[in-house]
């Protein structure tokens, strides 16, 4: 029986290849904790078909993702657990670190490590939690039109919690990506390796289905090989150490805004502040 969604679609657009598709354009695709929890469950659906060698995510819309949808207010307590990471309902900063650990640092790490060629078609704005969908794909594509930005830390914060900036675009880079806020283009990124191609935006599905099916050709093993090549070389470099490093001082980030802000998790004008770099 077909697996049914409500925040995205899942469909086989040529021989061998998953497509996922975030499906919530009205909210400009932001993700709340349904869309990740689909998300993985199409994510090792497409990985456990043996059938299907390369992985393409999509999004419907205008723009790929505007990030996490701050007004989502379940828990891990409200499905099954995937990282296995427990504490989601307990009190303080410990039912939010659980929370954080499960859907975004942990899906992330899961979707980066699968022994398939994963590609990101993407379009318009990406920001903050929209990075966290593409960075662990092994390959983007990015229409002409999209931008990238991750400002948070006008949260108080120190970027999103998949914090993988500085093999993306680099130290310097990163560091001025996150001290400003501000996009960087899609060609920025393709000068900086963060984007493999850049296409019209009218081209860009079937540029991505084409290299696609060109992966698909190639022997299944010969690409899980290939992938925990190259993935293994970043762990060497010690990625993961560092993701886990940046996660806690994330956390710490949150601990000290609802100490300092009245209660609440940001100050206000970083709120204003993001508001006016991510305007659509």
């Amino acid at each position: 029986m077909p697996e049914e969604y409500e925040r995205i679609r899942y469909d086989v657009p040529a021989e061998h290849v998953a497509r996922i598709t975030l499906a919530r354009p009205e909210m400009r695709n932001a993700q709340d904790y349904l869309m990740l929890h689909e998300l993985d469950k199409a994510f090792q659906r497409a990985t456990t078909d043996d059938d299907i060698k390369v992985i393409v995510l999509a999004a419907d819309g205008p723009h790929f993702s505007s990030g996490h949808d701050l007004a989502s207010t379940a828990t891990g307590a409200d499905f099954e657990p995937r990282c296995m990471t427990g504490g989601y309902a307990k009190p303080g900063q410990e039912g939010g670190m659980a929370n954080e650990e499960e859907f975004y640092l942990g899906m992330c790490w899961r979707w980066r490590n699968i022994p398939k060629p994963t590609i990101a078609q993407v379009q318009g704005k990406v920001i903050a939690g929209g990075l966290m969908l593409i960075w662990p794909m092994d390959i983007i594509i990015a229409a002409a039109d999209a931008t990238f930005a991750d400002p948070v830390v006008a949260f108080a914060v120190n970027g999103h919690e998949y914090h993988t900036h500085t093999w993306e675009v680099g130290p310097r880079k990163a560091k001025e990506m996150l001290f400003s806020g501000k996009p960087l283009t899609a060609r920025e990124c393709e000068k900086l390796g963060m984007i493999n191609h850049v296409v019209p935006r009218d081209e860009l599905e079937q540029f991505t289905l084409k290299m696609a099916t060109d992966f698909a050709r190639m022997p299944s093993m010969g690409l899980k090989l290939a992938k925990l090549s190259v993935n293994g070389a970043l762990d060497a470099q010690g990625q993961w150490t560092a993701i886990r490093n940046a996660f806690a001082l994330h956390q710490t980030g949150h601990a000290n805004a609802r100490a300092v802000h009245n209660g609440f998790p940001v100050d206000p004008t970083g709120i204003d502040r993001i508001r006016e770099l991510s305007k659509s």
